[in-house]
């Protein structure tokens, strides 16, 4: 059942969403050669204990970390560690969730680290433009397969895999909540989209097949081809004057961030 919150909810939403952009931006600083996923992981969930959150991802599941930490192939939910060292030439998607008051922001980001090449740069500003792109058809009146169609045609268009087996969700109290939202679709066609409705949207794009499979942690899933991927999300609110991002700065300046990836 979709759980639509009010407009009192929606402004809540934002200071959580707030938090989990911080952290996410202190993550992209990071992200240079020679720091560890793991030394990623302790700052985020240094940064979200400090401003009175709680790191949504720890223990969800049985997640061991505050943030998923994908480098390359892997898709998403990498697993922090000390023994994964940022290289140059890396991409890395980072995935942050912050519970605060009671409410869940989530939102991701796949950061350069040092110089990459162009091809790979290529996947990430595409990925990036779908996040956009999807975002423009969160209106009340058209459907989640809006939504996907926006994500798959963009893709597609400029040849990348569209990740079928991993998708975005509804957000509020508990990170996931329902309705399933889709990086692929036709227009038209699903639910509905009414005020109301908050919803993470994430689009996971690959440089070559969509194919994929997790690893033996249970966690990381990875490209079979091992070629890179792409993660980028937000969570939207459905209000009646169109999309607004929850996990964005309502308090201070939008700016972009390091790595010549775009604004975060």
């Amino acid at each position: 059942m979709i759980k639509f919150k009010s407009l009192e909810d929606i402004e809540q939403m934002k200071a959580a969403g707030e938090l989990s952009k911080a952290a996410l931006r202190r993550a992209g600083e990071l992200c240079v050669p020679g720091t560890t996923t793991l030394e990623i992981d302790q700052a985020v969930e240094g940064l979200i204990r400090l401003h009175h959150g709680q790191p949504t991802f720890k223990g969800y599941g049985g997640f061991p970390g505050s943030v998923c930490s994908s480098v390359n192939e892997q898709i998403v939910h990498g697993i922090p560690s000390s023994t994964v060292v940022l290289q140059d030439g890396d991409i890395v998607s980072i995935d942050t969730g912050a519970t605060l008051g009671g409410w869940v922001g989530d939102n991701a980001w796949t950061f350069c680290v040092g110089k990459v090449s162009d091809e790979w740069k290529g996947l990430c500003e595409c990925t990036r433009d779908c996040l956009k792109a999807a975002i423009e058809q969160a209106v009340p009146g058209n459907r989640l397969g809006d939504i996907g169609a926006a994500v798959q045609e963009h893709a597609e268009e400029n040849g990348y895999g569209v990740v079928r087996d991993y998708v975005g969700h509804g957000v509020g109290r508990v990170m996931h909540e329902e309705p399933e939202v889709r990086n692929y679709g036709r227009h038209g066609r699903g639910v509905r989209l009414r005020p109301g409705m908050v919803i993470a949207i994430e689009p996971m794009i690959t440089l070559g097949t969509y194919d994929c499979h997790v690893l033996p942690n249970g966690w990381t899933v990875v490209t079979n081809d091992g070629q890179p991927a792409a993660h980028y999300e937000n969570t939207v609110a459905i209000t009646k004057d169109g999309p607004v991002i929850l996990t964005s700065d309502h308090l201070g300046p939008w700016c972009p961030m390091q790595g010549g990836d775009g604004e975060l």
